[in-house]
């Protein structure tokens, strides 16, 4: 019989990325929703952080419950378990929800560009901290995507939350969040490639998905009260992030791993430079956000510049899909 025709890795790249691009747009939507009910919204963006992670923990458990077994736990060192607990505090409590209070406060598109900030915060700690080596392209492509990320924050709009910093520039709140969270991610980035490339993709996930979850609950209910989480138990948040934690959380993290497996890591990095633009497509048929002048500036520097930091095979790209992954 003749062999199946298995779909190309770029499929599943580009399917990954439309999934990690139009999470944000949902996210809002989702929440805007629940606020047009008479009671109070269920669907707050805390509860949608934390019940959406419980949701996409079962998902990843079944996909990769073969790497969790007590002979592959007992082959990681106790280092990298160390690495592993602050990876997870970092990347799946601490920076989705630096970015999700950026989206409470800022336009999705802004958001989505200044994040990318990540990929030449990136690039320096690789040089710094990893020793690599970087071309003029690169460098060029690195200081272009810093341009285009800083344009929200240093010029936010006129409808967007601010503050003056240094009493010397009005800087955005929510795309300062964004940086923030870019800044986690790109740390976390490096701890992974550093100390964690030995540690199976399904372990580090779960474990991710896992304790980033009770750590930002247990932060949450530390700093608002038991309060903050009394709709926890919504039939409606329940339906909505049964959706969203199967579909936006886990579907778009095991296309991203299949398309990685199937494909080059340029294909990848290639791929995970239109994040931004498939965020800010689906701000504007989701939200009705149309994004001004500065912004489609800032979205194209973005782009060019990221497509120049392209052929980067040996910098530590992201494992775990484009981005902070909500």
């Amino acid at each position: 019989m003749p062999n199946r025709q298995r779909l190309p890795g770029q499929a599943y790249l580009w399917l990954a990325v439309i999934l990690f691009g139009s999470a944000s747009p949902v996210v809002r939507k989702i929440v805007e929703l629940g606020a047009q009910f008479p009671e109070r919204n269920a669907v707050s963006l805390c509860n949608v952080l934390f019940v959406g992670n419980i949701c996409a923990l079962p998902v990843f458990l079944l996909i990769y419950r073969k790497q969790w077994t007590l002979n592959t736990l007992q082959q990681l060192p106790r280092r990298a378990w160390g690495v592993l607990l602050v990876v997870a505090i970092l990347g799946g409590a601490l920076a989705p929800s630096l970015l999700f209070q950026a989206l409470s406060l800022a336009q999705v598109s802004s958001v989505l560009f200044v994040s990318r900030i990540e990929t030449p915060i990136l690039l320096a700690l690789s040089v710094w901290l990893l020793g690599e080596r970087l071309n003029a392209r690169q460098l060029l492509g690195g200081l272009v995507c810093s341009v285009g990320a800083l344009i929200p924050l240093l010029l936010p709009g006129g409808n967007t939350q601010s503050f003056r910093m240094a009493d010397l520039i009005q800087v955005g709140t929510g795309e300062a969040l964004a940086v923030l969270a870019a800044v986690t991610v790109a740390v976390a980035t490096i701890l992974s490639k550093r100390f964690l490339t030995a540690v199976p993709a399904g372990v580090y996930l779960v474990l991710r998905t896992g304790v980033g979850a009770g750590v930002f609950f247990s932060a949450a209910l530390w700093l608002y009260g038991p309060p903050h989480f009394a709709d926890v138990l919504s039939p409606l948040l329940w339906q909505w992030m049964l959706a969203y934690g199967s579909l936006f959380v886990a579907l778009a993290q095991l296309c991203w791993f299949t398309g990685l497996r199937r494909a080059t890591v340029l294909d990848a990095a290639l791929a995970g430079s239109f994040v931004p633009a498939v965020g800010a497509v689906g701000a504007y048929f989701l939200l009705g956000e149309m994004p001004t002048g500065l912004q489609l500036v800032s979205g194209g520097l973005v782009l060019v510049g990221l497509l120049l930091c392209q052929g980067l095979n040996k910098l530590p790209w992201p494992r775990f899909g484009p981005g902070v992954n909500l």
